[in-house]
């Protein structure tokens, strides 16, 4: 099947994140939203990482075998491409590489000019975090209710170790227990 759990439940994750960049949250502070939560990469980071190119590839896929607007990529990343950002395997994405980078990693600010936006931190790092992680908890519940993992235990394995699911909130399933269905409803 399309999208085997983890790449499913890490796309809506991902997807939101774009989101985010493209309201104006500046990189570092995405990246560092997620890793205050306990992944052990940010979003961005994975993204460039990965390749903008491999991202743009899947959505259209999983769109198209799972028939969710929720698998879209935002439009505005055709312009990364166009703008020949393909991440660390060509050192042009979100982040410097290279000479350029020097040291501690620093994000490309050209990027936000490709995007026609312009950076400001306006959320808090919790809001952030959630709005990413509530996206991946509710493709897992998805997951698990349409069969493509066995059990709860299987589908939080499968986040920790596939796609490094914070292990301390014991995966997603684990995770949304301990929130509550009706707080998880009211903020999804």
């Amino acid at each position: 099947e399309a999208g085997f759990y983890v790449n499913r439940i890490l796309a809506p994750y991902m997807n939101e994140a774009a989101r985010l960049v493209l309201e104006g949250e500046p990189v570092e502070v995405l990246d560092g939203a997620l890793l205050d939560f306990g992944f052990p990469v940010g979003p961005i980071t994975l993204l460039d990482e990965v390749g903008i190119d491999v991202g743009a590839k899947i959505s259209p896929i999983l769109e198209k075998e799972l028939g969710g607007e929720r698998f879209q990529a935002p439009a505005a990343f055709d312009k990364l491409l166009q703008n020949d950002r393909k991440g660390r395997k060509n050192g042009k994405g979100f982040y410097l590489y290279g000479k350029a980078a020097k040291g501690k990693k620093k994000v490309d600010d050209s990027v936000y000019g490709v995007l026609g936006v312009s950076p400001q931190a306006k959320q808090a790092k919790a809001e952030i975090a959630e709005r990413c992680v509530l996206m991946m908890l509710n493709e897992a519940a998805m997951a698990l209710d349409s069969g493509v993992v066995a059990s709860a235990r299987d589908g939080d394995i499968g986040a920790i170790f596939g796609i490094g699911f914070p292990p301390f909130l014991g995966g997603p399933f684990r995770y949304m227990d301990s929130l509550g269905i009706e707080h998880l409803v009211a903020r999804l």
